[in-house]
């Protein structure tokens, strides 16, 4: 029997894209997706997934083409390593912004 003098606190919560708050802008790399090498892109079938599966901000949709919200990814690139077909790849944030983000 549970003591009396503490209270259980559980959370009815789930976790979803921008809990957070817009952490895109912090990002050091993005993840790119290979529609080529990525297997539901390929298929037309709604196999794999492992990256919205592993993603820890549920950034990544989970449609045939997986789409990215880089408003709120951190860049963590767990999606990139959990990838079995290596169809995501990491790439500098500077190839995008030409440069220091602070400019």
């Amino acid at each position: 029997m549970p003591d009396p003098r503490f209270k259980i606190l559980t959370s009815a919560s789930t976790s979803g894209p921008g809990d957070a708050g817009r952490t895109g802008s912090w990002r050091v790399e993005r993840p790119i997706i290979d529609y080529s090498k990525c297997t539901p892109a390929k298929t037309g079938r709604h196999t794999c997934h492992l990256c919205w599966l592993y993603c820890p901000d549920s950034t990544v949709s989970k449609d045939l083409e997986p789409q990215i919200d880089l408003e709120y990814c951190k860049g963590c690139s767990i999606c990139a390593e959990e990838c079995p077909t290596g169809a995501i790849s990491m790439v500098s944030e500077e190839e995008f912004t030409g440069g220091d983000k602070d400019e």
